[in-house]
Formats: structure tokens, sequence, C-alpha cells
């Protein structure tokens, strides 16, 4: 008796969106197991922002399919991606830096208070959200002064890590972190890094766009290359080196395909014309 194997959380077949005449997205597929964190890596051009766009609801592919669980969903928007528990902490965090921490773990979620104060005079549950903001800021290790200092008094480390936990919060199926460690320095990337590892830990798999290679092998279970429009690899960091993936990112290698898989292949072969 073989085992079942497991359906992708987040599956993309055949995506193509066309700006004009100008084709970002060109036929691409993509994967996302459960319990992984899979690292999008593409060149300047590659598709990867319209990619993650069609994934996260911020554009509608003009064909292909999206599946959420095995069964296939069309998002209308990023509201409705967030509805159906899919999160992103975007490379500008979109934190309001105003306010302190508690407020924005609860940014356009507010919490009222219960009874006529919260129906009728609208007032917010602050204690209650201080407490909940407290808990998952101790699930993923994010140590801070306090919950009610403004996130602007923080350093770029200690913002990102408002973001996660936010997008850890309120994700069902799915955080996607877009170059969660571009703007930080090799301690604060380092406690990014640790705080991914926590959230797959915690069994949400995590979609990492990065351009920062010794990042993606270091945290990265699979790697989804991107090139012109298309998916060209789907690999395991194990099976080949950062110069292999840094040329088939390019195109001056290719995989050689397995029978079953043809993006999966492990052997890495010269390009047989430049593309």
């Amino acid at each position: 008796m073989t085992d079942t194997p497991p359906v992708p959380v987040l599956r993309a077949r055949g995506l193509v969106k066309r700006y004009g005449h100008v084709t970002a997205l060109d036929g691409v597929d993509f994967d996302l197991m459960p319990g992984e964190v899979l690292a999008v890596i593409g060149d300047n051009g590659a598709g990867k922002s319209s990619l993650i766009k069609a994934l996260t609801g911020a554009l509608q592919p003009d064909e292909g399919e999206i599946l959420l669980d095995g069964r296939p969903v069309r998002f209308r928007d990023p509201l409705d991606a967030r509805r159906h528990g899919i999160e992103t902490v975007y490379q500008d965090l979109a934190v309001a830096a105003s306010l302190d921490i508690a407020s924005n773990m609860f940014l356009g979620r507010e919490v009222r208070r219960p009874g006529l104060l919260g129906k009728v005079f609208r007032m917010l549950d602050h204690k209650r959200m201080r407490e909940e903001s407290a808990r998952h800021m101790a699930d993923l290790k994010i140590g801070l002064r306090s919950l009610t200092q403004p996130v602007e008094t923080l350093s770029g480390g200690q913002r990102q890590g408002v973001a996660v936990a936010r997008a850890v919060a309120w994700a069902r199926h799915v955080v996607v972190m877009d170059e969660p460690t571009a703007a930080l320095g090799v301690k604060e990337s380092g406690q990014v890094l640790d705080m991914i590892r926590r959230v797959r830990d915690r069994g949400l798999p995590v979609i990492l766009i990065s351009h920062n290679m010794p990042h993606v092998f270091e945290i990265a279970d699979r790697i989804h290359i991107q090139r012109l429009g298309r998916r060209v690899g789907l690999i395991r960091p194990d099976d080949h080196d950062m110069a292999e993936v840094v040329s088939i990112m390019t195109g001056a290698l290719r995989l050689e395909p397995d029978e079953d898989e043809p993006v999966t292949g492990r052997k890495a072969v010269r390009a047989s014309e430049p593309s």
C-alpha cells in the first residue's frame, strides 16, 4: 500500500498575464507544499512579482487556474486572498509608524469592547488587543520592551518582526514574505530568518521572495526558479550549488528533465542555445 502524496497548499497551473504585447506570465506553474519554505527567485523581468500578485489577489491572470487545498479559487483582490487565509508581508512592511505595536497587529481588524461600549460608542478593547499581541510576539520569540511603544521607535528588524507576527496571527494557509531581509544588517537578518523557521515550525508554509542567495540556501526547503515568465526549475538546495542555481536562473544552464516532472531534474547541463 503506497502513501498518498500530500496535496499542495497552494498550486497554480498555466498562469498567463499579458500587458498589451508584453507577456509577464507565460504559462507558469507553481506548487507550495504543507510546512515548507519555498523560495521564489528570478532575474529582473522574470515575472516573480506578477506571479506573487496573481497568487495573492493583486492581479487577475488572463488564463490558468489557482487551487487552494486542492480546490479552484479566484481571488478578486488582496482582501479576498486574506479572507482565504493568505497573508503577505510586503517589502515596505505596510505598518503605521505612529501607532503602537498592538494597534499595528490589529490594523484593519480592531476589536471592539463588549456590550454597548463597543456596539454603540465603538470603543476599542485595547486590553484584549495588547494581550493577544503579546501572545503572538511570544510565540515567535520577538522580544520588545513594550507593546505600547510606537512602531517608529523600533529598529528595522523589530519592525519586520511586527509585520511577520501580524501576518502569522491572521494567516490560516500561507504567509508570503517579499524581500524580508533586504534593508537589514547581518544580525537582524539572522533574527528574521529564525522567525521564518519558527513560522514553518508552527505548520504554516512560507513563500519567500528574495535576491539574497545565501539566505535562500540557508532557509529554503525548495527553490522555485522563474525565468521569462515561466518556471524553469523547482529544486532542493542540497541537489545544486549556488552557482548552478544562478546559472539556471540566467539561462546559462538548464535542468536535464526527469521523466515524471521536467522542472525537478537534478542534473544541470549547459544550455544548448542562448536565450
